[in-house]
């Protein structure tokens, strides 16, 4: 089960190690303590991530119609998830089981994000507009809080959005690592196929756009 926080993370526990390291910023260094923190949660979370392409900072422009693949570097070569994906365990904001299985079988945008991070907050409204229109077409979107219940809970009193969220805490820093986040950093977001491959991943904002072309170019769910 993964770490639940009950401060804002950017004042909880600022003597941490590595927020202390030359060079390395105050939100990078969080997310190093955060994967220390979640060492023996559970031999899941020492799975080793999976070769695949990069994820690429800041936003990238939406590939024009005859472009090839190679050209968009969020692209990603159709890498299989890691195994046991769909057997971990979250909770709502709610303190509920996040029914993380009932994903399985169906595409999937699955964002990694936090209430201190504000483009996670920006870029929310993006993701709900892309639930409304794609879930129709058998689309599903999970935000995974890197957050506690109460800041997330509070967040989505103001800011409501129709797909579900679950908690990861630090620990999902984790999770984020073995599907290509080498950078260690938020938003982070991936785009998974009915078959369990990753089609696109990202590091930095996204918007409605971007995804949607992502959506289309993997063709029907």
């Amino acid at each position: 089960m993964s770490q639940r926080l009950t401060e804002h993370p950017l004042l909880a526990e600022p003597e941490r190690p590595l927020a202390s390291q030359r060079g390395v910023s105050r939100r990078t260094a969080l997310f190093g303590t955060a994967g220390l923190a979640a060492a023996g949660a559970g031999a899941w979370w020492g799975w080793q991530r999976h070769a695949g392409t990069e994820a690429a900072s800041g936003t990238s422009p939406t590939p024009s119609q005859g472009a090839a693949p190679a050209q968009d570097p969020n692209l990603a070569a159709g890498d299989p998830l890691p195994a046991g994906f769909w057997d971990v365990h979250f909770d709502t904001p709610q303190g509920t089981p996040f029914n993380w299985g009932a994903l399985q079988g169906k595409p999937l945008l699955l964002n990694f994000w936090a209430t201190w991070c504000p483009p996670c907050v920006k870029e929310m409204p993006e993701l709900d507009r892309f639930h409304r229109e794609f879930s129709p077409a058998g689309w599903q979107v999970v935000g995974l809080a890197i957050d506690g219940p109460t800041p997330v809970k509070e967040f989505l009193a103001k800011v409501q959005v129709g797909f579900g969220v679950a908690l990861a805490g630090f620990g999902g820093t984790e999770l984020a690592q073995t599907l290509g986040n080498t950078a260690g950093g938020l938003p982070f977001t991936v785009l998974i196929d009915a078959q369990g491959r990753i089609r696109h991943r990202k590091m930095g904002a996204t918007h409605f756009d971007e995804l949607a072309a992502w959506a289309r170019a993997m063709g029907p769910a």
